[in-house]
């Protein structure tokens, strides 16, 4: 029988499809791997899961043009997997390719998740606490591995409160290269001073420098950026601790 180890990986790869097609708003596609065999289930081992997805909608607002993923080895509970759920006994290390258009980044960027998800900060200029809150952001991809921003924030500073819209272009960190900002532009509210903006331009080198990102219980390493234009290429390294899991894939 050419296909029995086929047959094993076919009834897994079907359901894990079933189960995060479920999760998904929508999608133009979603396909998934999973390398095993009857034996290995039975161990508790897989060799490893591989996804390709374009057009996941999560949430309504959040879009993934296109998605390339594949994992290490892994372990995985030999009883769940015979009845067709992957579960992850141990986490397991994943590489992702996401391509993002500058359409679906600002949809996101304007959805109420996103929004919930926006801290304002606070600054230390000269000893004097200036409080930002972000109202608006848009982002531009022009291409030449830039990354145009526009962007509204109320400025409370030494007990007023005044709006101040921005633009600015910067070159995202890579494997070769810092991050570094080209230019910064004050659109409206008179401006800020010196000081502001060298406390702002700190604050924008820490953010851009952070090694790694966490949200519940996933680590996200982002290792490169390729800017083209009209869209954004991430590639990804993360931790996963299950698949699929509602943490990835919220329920809408």
């Amino acid at each position: 029988m050419p296909d029995e180890h086929r047959l094993e990986e076919k009834f897994l790869s079907q359901e894990a499809e079933r189960r995060i097609s479920e999760k998904l708003d929508d999608a133009e596609k979603i396909e998934i791997d999973v390398q095993t065999d009857l034996l290995k289930i039975v161990q508790g081992q897989a060799d490893g899961v591989s996804v390709v997805g374009q057009g996941l909608v999560i949430q309504e607002d959040i879009r993934v043009q296109e998605i390339q993923l594949q994992t290490d080895s892994i372990s995985i509970n030999p009883f769940s997997a015979l009845l067709g759920q992957i579960e992850l006994t141990e986490p397991v290390n994943t590489i992702a390719r996401i391509i993002l258009t500058e359409t679906d980044i600002n949809r996101t960027l304007a959805s109420d998740f996103v929004s919930s998800q926006m801290q304002n900060f606070d600054l230390d200029v000269d000893g004097k606490i200036v409080s930002f809150e972000a109202q608006k952001i848009e982002i531009f991809l022009p291409g030449d591995g830039k990354i145009e921003c526009k962007g509204r924030v109320l400025l409370k500073e030494r007990g007023n409160t005044r709006p101040l819209a921005y633009t600015a272009i910067a070159r995202p960190r890579t494997h070769s290269q810092p991050a570094m900002l080209e230019s910064f532009n004050c659109t409206e509210g008179g401006g800020i001073s010196i000081e502001l903006v060298t406390a702002l331009m700190q604050k924008a080198k820490e953010l851009m420098n952070i090694p790694y990102f966490k949200w519940e219980d996933m680590v996200f390493h982002i290792k490169d950026i390729t800017v083209e234009i009209g869209s954004l290429i991430l590639m990804v390294e993360t931790q996963v601790r299950q698949i699929p899991s509602s943490s990835i894939l919220p329920s809408s």
